[in-house]
């Protein structure tokens, strides 16, 4: 712990204002369109996972049926997880940009004084 103390400078918000941001509508509605992205995806990625962990646990047989020459099931599998991870990404991106951004610009020009 510190004994030095720090006194705010002038463009740094007070408490209050980030109390009153975190309490307004917009905030709220910028939480809510996270969690609307963020809850479903995840759970059905994980949905996905355990799926490919369960198939290579208990599903021997399919996983290792050939496709093409040594490539199996399993393989495809193990690689469409990472297929799906850059899917999710770009999906993200895509909703950050259109939803969550510019919701988020907004307050932070509040936050930082410039809120129009």
């Amino acid at each position: 712990m510190s004994s030095v103390e720090h006194t705010p400078s002038e463009s740094a918000p007070d408490a209050q204002k980030w109390a009153d941001v975190q309490a307004s509508a917009d905030f709220t509605e910028l939480k809510q369109r996270l969690r609307k992205f963020v809850f479903p995806v995840s759970g059905l990625f994980l949905a996905w996972y355990l799926l490919y962990v369960l198939l290579a646990d208990y599903a021997h047989d399919f996983m290792s049926t050939k496709v093409i020459g040594n490539i199996n099931v399993g393989l495809i599998f193990g690689l469409l997880q990472f297929v799906s991870t850059f899917v999710i990404t770009t999906l993200y991106v895509r909703h950050a940009n259109k939803n969550l951004d510019p919701l988020a610009e907004k307050l932070r020009n509040e936050i930082e004084g410039d809120g129009k």
